[in-house]
């Protein structure tokens, strides 16, 4: 099945590709593989939602930073789709890496980056089986809950 028909099952519509925050690219292509800057979950060029997560008052709660993943996964194939000209040639996600933002008791970061992973598994099937970091740390730029990198392998 396309992509491009899986994408629309999904009803799923790939945002444009969010403009660099500070001196860098989107993505970069060489040979066959893309490599996407971290992606932040930017919705119309704004964060909807901005801060640590974690359980509790003030925190973003972890489902809603998963969606947040999902986003920025999203803004990442968006970047990928804009250096190969089409996601119908990607042969295989490689890795994703994910960060959070993480308020110093949380430990849920694998659950938050699969918003990211689950996506990319129903968009490419078994090509979007990864390798997979969910890291998390202090504060991301923009203070995002989360931020999503790429490598994507296109045949």
């Amino acid at each position: 099945m396309s992509v491009a028909r899986r994408l629309a099952e999904l009803g799923i519509e790939l945002p444009p590709v969010p403009a660099p925050v500070a001196a860098y690219v989107p993505a970069v292509r060489t040979g066959s593989y893309v490599w996407t800057s971290g992606q932040l979950p930017l919705v119309d060029g704004a964060l909807p939602v901005r801060g640590k997560v974690g359980e509790g008052p003030g925190l973003v709660p972890p489902d809603v930073a998963a969606n947040l993943a999902r986003t920025a996964a999203l803004n990442a194939l968006a970047a990928v789709a804009q250096q190969a000209g089409t996601l119908e040639s990607v042969r295989r996600i490689v890795k994703v890496v994910g960060y959070v933002a993480s308020d110093p008791s949380f430990t849920g970061q694998p659950a938050v980056v699969n918003g990211a992973s689950v996506l990319l598994g129903q968009i490419f099937d078994e090509a979007g089986v990864h390798a997979r970091s969910a890291v998390g740390v202090a504060v991301l730029p923009l203070d995002a809950p989360v931020e999503i990198e790429l490598v994507v392998e296109l045949g």
